[in-house]
């Protein structure tokens, strides 16, 4: 199902994200080719696929890092490919949250200040920030660690970390690209589980780029993607 995911059936009140006929070329190479799909809320989709297939340039051009060269892009329902570069930036610092495999978590900074950090970018009032920040560390059971810099954190506390941050401003979407993927297979356990049960709570979007079979577990569809088209696309009976 590679044309919106039955965008039609879903209430616009629902649809987080619809990207439709995306395209993307680097020099002569294509890399995406009309691809689509919907994103509802509450939702978690796995993005799957060889190496070289697209996963990240399409990650990025729906998360609005990159430009695609043609189609649209829907986030909340404003078209991200008709925003100036600065009102792009704004949307996304507000409206998207990102996980990453090597958690970008800034050195200099605190647990408690990495995760406060896009509440800054915001203005939020500091005691507002304050609260949303220990309530977040609680969830995540890092609470004890929040004075702790990176250096100074294992591997699955840095990604708890970086989870807590990426939900700090209340996103309508999670963009995840290999969460688990610089993580032993029990600390990788853990964080999907945190990653399902947060975005359950929050009903969060979630589109999760993997190689892992494992971190499918936690998605309802799984959409299959090669040479830059989507070929296959798979929903679970449960996650």
């Amino acid at each position: 199902m590679s044309k919106g995911a039955d965008a039609k059936n879903v209430s616009a009140e629902e649809i987080v994200l619809h990207a439709e006929r995306v395209t993307k070329s680097y020099a002569s190479r294509r890399v995406l080719h009309e691809v689509s799909l919907t994103l509802r809320a509450g939702e978690r989709v796995a993005l799957v696929g060889p190496s070289g297939c697209g996963k990240t340039t399409l990650l990025n051009c729906l998360g609005g890092v990159d430009r695609a060269d043609s189609g649209s892009i829907q986030l909340h329902g404003v078209a991200l490919e008709k925003l100036s570069s600065d009102a792009l930036a704004a949307e996304r610092r507000r409206r998207i949250g990102t996980i990453f495999q090597f958690f970008h978590l800034l050195p200099t900074l605190t647990a408690f200040e990495n995760v406060e950090l896009p509440l800054q970018l915001l203005g939020i009032p500091t005691a507002e920030r304050t609260q949303r920040v220990n309530a977040l560390l609680e969830r995540v059971k890092l609470s004890h660690r929040a004075q702790g810099l990176p250096t100074q954190l294992s591997g699955g506390e840095m990604q708890r970390v970086a989870i807590a941050r990426a939900l700090a401003h209340r996103p309508g979407l999670i963009l995840a690209d290999e969460p688990t993927g610089n993580l032993d297979s029990a600390n990788g356990e853990n964080i999907l589980d945190l990653l399902a049960e947060l975005s359950d709570e929050t009903r969060t979007a979630m589109l999760l780029v993997t190689h892992s079979e494992e971190a499918t577990r936690i998605c309802h569809r799984i959409i299959h993607l090669r040479d830059g088209v989507i070929v296959n696309e798979t929903r679970r009976a449960s996650a």
